[in-house]
C-alpha cells in the first residue's frame, strides 16, 4: 500500500472513530502483524485504550487476529487495509438497500453499520426501538432481514469454537462457507417479551450467530451498474437491459469475482430468461440484433466464442474494465492538458511503441506542440520512454539510440490511483478544516434552527419568530452560506473521487494479478 493510501486511511479512521482508534490502526498499517504489547509500546497509549480500540476495529471487521506462531497463547493483530475505504461507501450501501428493500431494509442496514456486527435479534430490537417505520410489524423486519441474507447483502461471521482450553488460548473461529448465508432462527414471541422486559437478549436462539454487511456483494452491484450504464450511454436502454439479463445468467455458473472471463452463456439461455422476466417487446423482437450490437461494440464487454445453440458467448471482464479505466484516464488527461494531449496518449497506446517524429504525423499535431504535450505527459508519468541502443558501424563507433514513447498501462493506473487517494485525503482534510474553522457559526445556526422549530410547534406568532431569526446577522448568514456551499462541493468531490477509485480498483482486480483483497465471501 502506498503512503497516500496510508494518509487517507488514517483520515477516514479519525473521522469515524476518533484519535485513539486512528493511532492503533496507523500502528498496524505500518506492520504486517503486531501483538497487544507491541501496539501499546509503539503508540504510547495505555493497555486499556489499545484493547478498546482493537475491540472496535475487530467489531467493524477492520482487524483480524490469530495466535502467534512463536507463542500460541499470544494474539497477533493485522489490519484489513483494503476495507478501510469501505467506511466512506456506507451511505451508498444504505441507498442501494433502500432502493431494493424500502425503508425497512435501510433501517436494518443503518443499524448494522452503526453496530459493526451484531446478532439478528439484537439488530431487529434496535430497529424496532428506533420506531421510524411505525406501520411496519416485527414480522416484516424479520422477513426483510432473511431476504437480505438470501441475496447475500448480509453475511454471517465465523463462529467461535468453544473447547476445554479456550480460556487459556487465543479464541479460534470456525469458517464454513456453507453457513455464511444460513438463516438464523428468529423468535418473534421472544422478541416481543424482550421489548416488554420479560426476557433478556441472552435467551435468543441465535445469540451465537453474528452478522455484518457483505461489502463484496455491494461492490458487485456497483461494478454491474458501471458496465450497464456504459452500455446504456453508448447503445441505448434496450441493449443495457439485455446486458443486465446476461449478467444475471452469468452469476448462476460463474464466480462473481472471476478475474478474466465468465463461463460460457448460450443464446438460448439469454432468450429464455428475457422471455420469462422481461416485458420489453422490442427487446424480445430484436434480441439477435441487440446481441450482435453488444458483441461487435468496441468496448468488448461481450464476445462470441462458438456457434452451438444459436451462439455461445462470454462476458470479458478484463477487456471491459481495461476500456472503462482508460476512458477515465483519457478524461483526466483531457481535463489537465487538453484534447490534443488525449489524442497523443491514444496514439501511443494504440501503436505500443512510437518515435517522436512518427508521433506528430500520426496525431496530426504540429511538431512543436506535439513535443511540448508529450513532454508534459512524460513528466506526469502518463507515458514512458523506452531506449533501444544499436551499436555503431565501426568497432569503436558511437552507439545509436532510439527513444520510443510507450504507455505502461498498469503503472499509469497505479499512478492515477495514488493521485486519487491523495486528492480524496486533501478533500477530507479541507472539509474538516472548514467545519472546525467555522464551528461556532455552524453550532449557532443549528441552535437557532432548533429554537425556531420548537417555537413553530408551540404556535408562536410569525412576527416573534422573525425577531428570533434576525439575531443571526446578515454578514453571519453570508459567511455561513459560503461555508455550506464549500462543504457541499467538497462532499460531491468525495463521491466523484470514490467512483474513480472504485473503477481503477476494478481494473486492478480484472486486468492484473495484483492482490486486491476481493474474495467471493469474506
Amino acid at each position: 500500500m502506498s503512503a497516500d493510501y496510508s494518509h487517507l486511511s488514517s483520515a477516514i479512521l479519525e473521522q469515524c472513530f476518533g484519535k485513539v482508534v486512528q493511532a492503533v490502526a496507523d500502528c498496524l498499517f505500518s506492520a504486517t502483524t503486531r501483538t497487544l504489547g507491541q501496539i501499546t509500546s509503539a503508540t504510547k497509549l495505555s493497555r486499556k485504550e489499545v484493547a478498546f480500540a482493537l475491540t472496535v476495529l475487530v467489531k467493524f471487521r477492520l482487524v483480524d487476529f490469530a495466535a502467534s506462531k512463536a507463542n500460541p497463547f499470544l494474539a497477533e493483530y493485522a489490519l484489513r487495509r483494503e476495507d478501510v475505504l469501505c467506511l466512506l461507501r456506507y451511505p451508498r450501501y444504505v441507498h442501494l438497500v433502500q432502493t431494493k428493500y424500502g425503508n425497512v431494509g435501510a433501517s436494518i442496514s443503518e443499524e448494522l453499520i452503526n453496530s459493526g456486527s451484531d446478532t439478528a435479534t439484537g439488530i431487529l430490537l434496535k430497529c424496532l426501538a428506533e420506531n421510524e417505520n411505525k406501520a411496519e410489524s416485527p414480522e416484516s423486519y424479520r422477513n426483510t432481514f432473511l431476504e437480505m441474507i438470501t441475496d447475500h447483502y448480509i453475511i454471517k461471521r465465523p463462529e467461535l469454537l468453544v473447547g476445554d482450553d479456550q480460556d487459556e488460548n487465543v479464541p479460534k473461529f470456525e469458517t464454513n462457507e456453507c453457513d455464511f448465508f444460513r438463516h438464523p432462527n428468529i423468535d418473534l414471541q421472544l422478541l416481543a417479551k424482550i421489548q416488554k422486559g420479560e426476557a433478556t437478549l441472552a435467551e435468543a436462539r441465535d445469540s451465537h450467530m453474528v452478522w455484518n454487511l457483505n461489502h463484496d456483494r455491494f461492490h458487485q452491484d456497483f461494478r454491474d451498474t458501471i458496465m450497464v450504464d456504459a452500455i446504456e450511454r453508448k447503445l441505448g436502454e434496450n441493449a443495457a437491459e439485455c446486458f443486465r439479463f446476461i449478467l444475471k445468467i452469468m452469476y448462476n455458473t460463474t464466480d462473481p469475482w472471476e478475474r478474466k472471463l465468465s463461463n460460457q452463456i448460450t443464446f438460448v439461455e439469454i432468450k429464455q430468461a428475457i422471455e420469462r422476466k422481461s416485458n420489453n417487446l422490442d427487446l424480445m423482437k430484436y434480441l439477435d440484433q441487440y446481441i450482435s450490437l453488444l458483441t461487435e461494440d468496441s468496448l468488448g464487454f461481450f464476445r462470441r466464442v462458438g456457434d452451438m445453440g444459436g451462439g455461445v458467448y462470454v462476458v470479458d471482464m478484463e477487456h471491459a474494465f481495461e476500456s472503462l479505466a482508460f476512458a477515465c484516464v483519457e478524461c483526466v488527461i483531457t481535463e489537465r492538458f487538453g484534447s490534443k494531449a488525449a489524442r497523443i496518449f491514444r496514439v501511443i497506446r494504440c501503436k505500443k511503441y512510437i518515435e517522436q517524429e512518427d508521433l506528430q504525423k500520426e496525431a496530426m499535431i504540429p511538431s512543436k506542440e506535439a513535443k511540448s504535450l508529450a513532454y508534459n505527459l512524460f513528466q506526469e508519468q502518463f507515458i514512458h520512454v523506452k531506449i533501444i541502443k544499436k551499436p555503431g558501424g565501426g568497432s569503436n563507433g558511437p552507439a545509436k539510440a532510439f527513444y520510443l514513447f510507450q504507455v505502461r498501462e498498469k503503472d499509469t493506473v497505479r499512478m492515477l490511483l495514488d493521485a486519487s487517494y491523495k486528492s480524496l485525503y486533501n478533500t477530507i482534510e479541507r472539509s474538516n478544516f472548514e467545519k472546525n474553522e467555522h464551528k461556532g457559526l455552524i453550532e449557532k445556526s443549528q441552535r437557532l434552527d432548533s429554537i425556531v422549530e420548537a417555537m413553530k410547534e408551540r404556535g408562536e406568532t410569525d412576527e416573534y419568530i422573525a425577531e428570533i431569526v434576525e439575531t443571526f446577522t446578515p454578514p453571519e448568514c453570508e459567511i455561513l452560506n459560503k461555508v455550506k456551499n464549500r462543504i457541499k462541493t467538497l462532499s460531491k468531490a468525495e463521491l466523484t473521487l470514490d467512483d474513480t477509485i472504485f473503477l481503477l480498483q476494478m481494473y486492478q482486480h480484472h486486468c492484473t494479478t495484483l492482490p486486491t483483497g476481493i474474495r467471493k465471501f469474506k
